[in-house]
C-alpha cells in the first residue's frame, strides 16, 4: 500500500524543469511589476496628502502666531466701546455674543426644517412633489451667501421698512444657508439606517410615525448631530450677508430682535479693513498703528477655536445619545 501511494502514477509525464523556471520568471516579473505599481500609488496618495495639509497647517500657523499677540483675557471680555484711533484697548466680546446669539438662532429656524425635510424625503416622500423639494434643495447648495442676505434684508425691509438691522434678519439670512446642507446630511444618515430595523418594528405593530422616531431618528442621530455641525461651520463664518443684515456696532447688544449687532466675521473684516492707524505723534506711546491687524488676527483665532469647541461638543453629544453598539 505504501509503495503505492509513493510511486508516481501511472501515464503522469515528469514536470519540464525548463518550462517550470519560466512560469516562475514570468510570476516574478508579474509580481514585481505589481510591487512596483503599489508603491507608485502609495507615494501618489501621501503626495497628494502632503499637498492638501500644506495649505491648512499654513493658514493654522498663521493665524497662531499672528493672533497670539493680542489674545488674552482683556481682549476677549470687552468690547471696543470708547475705542478710537490706536489705543492699545478694545476687545471682542460684543462680537462673540453676536456671533453665538445669531449662529443659535439660524440652527433653531434651520435644524428643525431640514431635518423634518429629511425625514419627508427619505420616510414619505414619493411623486412629484419629492423630486421638487430636492430639486429646490440642490438648488439652494449653490446660493451664494450674499444672496441670503439681499433675500432675509428684502423679507424684512418689507415687514418693517426699510433699513431694518436686527440680529434675527441675520440668522434668517444664515438660515438659508443652512437648511440644504443640514436636509442633505440628515438624509443620506437616515438612508444608511437598516430597512430591518424598520420592518421589525412594522411588525411588532409600532406605526410608522413611531418608527420614525424612536427607530430611525435614534439610529442616526449620530450622522445628524455631525451634519448639523457641518451646517454650523458652514455659515458661522459668513461675512457679506451679515454685513447687509446685522450691521456694525461697537456696543455689546445681546438683543437678536432689537438694534444691530457685532459679529467675529464683521469685525474681522472691518478691522482688516481700517489698515494702519495714521499716528502723527511719534511721541506718544499709545499709538499702536499696526493694532488694527493685531485685532483681526485675534479674532480670527477666536473664530477658529469656537469652530473647533463646537465639533468638540458635536462629538461629545453623538457618543452619548449613539446607539449602545456604536459607542
Amino acid at each position: 500500500m505504501s509503495a503505492l501511494s509513493t510511486s508516481p502514477a501511472r501515464g503522469a509525464s515528469a514536470p519540464d524543469p525548463e518550462r517550470t523556471a519560466s512560469v516562475r520568471a514570468l510570476l516574478r516579473g508579474a509580481d514585481a511589476g505589481r510591487r512596483r505599481k503599489d508603491r507608485t500609488m502609495t507615494v501618489l496618495m501621501w503626495g497628494a496628502f502632503a499637498l492638501a495639509m500644506v495649505p491648512l497647517v499654513s493658514v493654522a500657523w498663521t493665524v497662531v502666531v499672528h493672533g497670539m499677540e493680542r489674545f488674552d483675557v482683556y481682549f476677549l471680555t470687552h468690547s471696543m466701546r470708547g475705542v478710537f484711533g490706536g489705543m492699545d484697548a478694545g476687545g471682542i466680546y460684543h462680537a462673540i455674543l453676536g456671533t453665538l446669539l445669531i449662529t443659535l438662532g439660524a440652527a433653531v429656524i434651520s435644524v428643525p426644517i431640514g431635518l423634518l425635510a429629511a425625514i419627508y424625503l427619505v420616510e414619505y416622500g414619493r411623486g412629484p412633489l419629492a423630486r421638487a423639494v430636492t430639486f429646490f434643495v440642490d438648488v439652494m447648495t449653490g446660493i451664494p451667501s450674499i444672496v441670503a442676505g439681499l433675500f432675509a434684508y428684502a423679507l424684512f425691509a418689507v415687514l418693517f421698512g426699510p433699513g431694518v438691522r436686527m440680529g434675527i434678519v441675520g440668522s434668517v439670512a444664515l438660515s438659508v444657508l443652512m437648511i440644504p446642507v443640514v436636509v442633505r446630511s440628515c438624509e443620506e444618515m437616515l438612508r444608511l439606517v437598516p430597512n430591518e430595523l424598520r420592518e421589525a418594528a412594522y411588525a411588532l405593530g409600532v406605526p410608522k410615525w413611531l418608527t420614525v422616531v424612536r427607530v430611525v431618528r435614534r439610529t442616526s442621530i449620530a450622522g445628524i448631530t455631525t451634519g448639523v455641525m457641518l451646517a454650523v461651520a458652514r455659515v458661522i463664518g459668513e461675512t457679506a450677508p451679515l454685513l447687509i443684515t446685522v450691521g456694525v456696532v461697537d456696543s455689546i447688544n445681546g438683543n437678536l430682535f432689537e438694534g444691530r449687532m457685532m459679529t467675529l466675521p464683521v469685525y474681522v473684516y472691518r478691522q482688516y479693513s481700517q489698515g494702519l492707524v495714521p499716528c502723527s505723534n511719534v511721541t506718544d506711546a499709545v499709538c499702536l498703528p499696526d493694532i488694527n491687524y493685531d485685532r483681526a488676527w485675534a479674532a480670527a483665532l477666536t473664530l477658529i477655536l469656537i469652530v473647533m469647541l463646537l465639533n468638540l461638543v458635536g462629538r461629545l453629544v453623538t457618543r452619548w445619545f449613539a446607539p449602545k453598539t456604536l459607542r
